[in-house]
């Protein structure tokens, strides 16, 4: 039976509870807060969070058959994790990745520094992630501000450089676990088109466009993204099938 990780990323709340649907619509899941999200020390780069994620795996006896799903630095420590780990991961479901360094707007890395030290930018800083949810229902998404208060600028800061500090480039033609890429074509950062970098890299993988979906299409559109995950679990099972006959 698949294992379903979300992994989350500096947006939407900086921790698990990008995932309230998905936790709710599938119970048997799990979603850790990495750590320096909350609580904890942060990890230096992408590749020691996959180790720290996959310690926290192992923990709970969870080390075969995974689906590893995420969304920027938690779509990094995915793909790294099947990069490095491929015999224990069965799918990898990611969006708003890259496997090279981003490329971000002027400024982008000091509104972060600004914030943590300034009471106006600190403003500035929250309006910015108000507006990187402009899709999220409001609700949730005044409760992933409270956590974004409670996580602080300064972690978003050192996320964004292990994110931008990723490059798989070299290795990411060799991926074995299967792939599904997801865009939100209303992202707010109009991000360039990484994701179709990644599916002309590796053969096999999918690559969807999802046009009602932004920058964190599990909080935007959960029914549809929850489908989603549930198509591709599904096509996993019917492998593992085909392989056992």
């Amino acid at each position: 039976m698949p294992q379903l990780v979300f992994l989350h990323g500096p947006g939407a709340g900086a921790c698990a509870d990008a995932y309230h649907y998905q936790r709710k619509h599938f119970p048997d899941s799990v979603a850790p807060n990495l750590p320096g999200h909350l609580e904890g020390a942060r990890c230096a780069d992408v590749a020691r969070y996959a180790e720290w994620v996959r310690g926290w795996l192992w923990a709970q006896g969870m080390n075969k058959d995974l689906v590893l799903v995420g969304y920027t630095l938690g779509a990094s420590i995915a793909l790294q994790y099947g990069l490095d780990y491929p015999d224990e991961v069965k799918g990898l479901v990611v969006m708003t990745v890259a496997a090279r360094p981003k490329v971000r707007a002027p400024g982008t890395y000091e509104m972060r520094l600004r914030a943590a030290k300034d009471p106006d930018a600190y403003d500035e800083w929250l309006a910015y992630q108000r507006k990187a949810m402009h899709l999220v229902e409001p609700g949730l998404r005044e409760r992933l501000i409270v956590r974004h208060r409670q996580v602080g600028p300064l972690s978003q800061y050192h996320d964004l450089m292990a994110i931008d500090a990723f490059d798989v480039r070299d290795r990411i033609a060799a991926l074995k676990p299967k792939l599904l890429l997801l865009r939100g074509l209303l992202d707010h950062g109009n991000p360039p088109e990484y994701e179709k970098e990644i599916h002309e890299a590796v053969p096999g993988s999918q690559y969807i466009k999802l046009p009602d979906a932004g920058h964190f299409p599990p909080t935007e559109i959960p029914d549809k993204f929850n489908h989603l995950v549930e198509e591709f679990v599904a096509g996993l099972r019917v492998m593992r099938d085909e392989d056992r006959d």
